[in-house]
């Protein structure tokens, strides 16, 4: 394993360049092995999850649900604040921010994002949920490549550009977890799900920052500064891919089902009018076959 994470570690150098030495020794940043054996279970119980689960009862999990999302919220929340104030304590430049340049910044954001990265880790946890409950239609395309890809991408980012420009995105997306999560574990408590009128917009606010992020992403090409190019590039990149699936996703979601609805309450009024017009027809018809009785 030692000769592997030695063998990987010199590939990764000479295709990147040198790591960050800030967070030489950090708790799974020192190899990447332990991060892909991770993705690699994630895809597998994704793959055998619902296969065990196809002939057993779901279990409920309401509970567990609660408190695992109150802890993300309240984690989602930390971040947030934490990098809002790194950012604004090293006067960061919203254009283009280099990896070394904001001080003692520099480091609370390191911090900061390493326990992003670590939430990446936790957050697998919302699929295995999926697969107790057996709510597998929930389990799509777009949600496994965004856990899965997320954990992979931040570990890179925290050993080669683990600041500076890199807190944008962290940012917003913290931001927006503190809405999903809230939202979720709220909606663990069933006396709580007819108030909760929110989901479609945290959608729309997922998409909202993919553009937003693109836009501060694309001001550091366009006025470059120290931050390597090259993960600008990838950034956007794979901003673009999230915004295709999650714009499929909104379309599938919302809009089909709103499209449907006024489909069954157009076909509902129609088969109303039939009802009305046949009957009246048969009233008719039955006034006719009297009259001619009488006759």
């Amino acid at each position: 394993m030692e000769l592997m994470d030695k063998t990987i570690n010199s590939y990764f150098d000479v295709w990147l360049g040198p790591r960050d030495p800030r967070v030489k020794g950090w708790l799974l940043l020192e190899n990447y092995t332990p991060t892909f054996i991770f993705s690699v279970l994630y895809l597998l119980i994704v793959w055998l999850g619902p296969k065990y689960m196809r002939n057993k009862q779901p279990f409920s999990c309401r509970g567990v649900l609660v408190i695992y999302n109150l802890g993300l919220t309240l984690l989602s929340l930390y971040m947030f604040y934490e990098l809002v104030t790194g950012v604004w304590e090293g006067g960061y430049n919203f254009f283009c921010q280099d990896t070394h340049s904001g001080g003692e910044a520099d480091m609370k954001i390191i911090r900061v994002l390493w326990w992003y990265y670590f939430s990446k880790l936790i957050e697998f946890m919302d699929t295995f949920f999926f697969i107790l409950r057996k709510n597998n239609h929930q389990i799509t395309v777009l949600h496994v490549y965004h856990h899965a890809t997320m954990l992979n991408i931040w570990w890179f980012v925290m050993n080669w550009v683990p600041c500076g420009h890199s807190y944008f995105g962290a940012t917003l997306n913290s931001f927006i977890h503190v809405l999903m999560y809230s939202y979720y574990g709220l909606s663990a408590v069933p006396a709580m799900r007819p108030y909760l009128w929110w989901k479609k917009y945290i959608t729309q606010g997922q998409l909202i920052q993919f553009v937003l992020t693109i836009f501060q992403t694309s001001c550091g090409v366009v006025w470059p500064c120290a931050f390597p190019q090259g993960w600008l590039y990838f950034q956007i990149s794979y901003m673009i891919s999230l915004i295709i699936l999650f714009t499929n996703f909104y379309i599938q979601t919302y809009n089909k089902k709103a499209s449907s609805r006024r489909k069954e309450y157009q076909n509902g009024s129609t088969a109303i009018a039939n009802g009305y017009t046949n009957s009246f027809s048969s009233l008719e018809n039955n006034v006719k076959q009297r009259k001619q009785r009488k006759d």
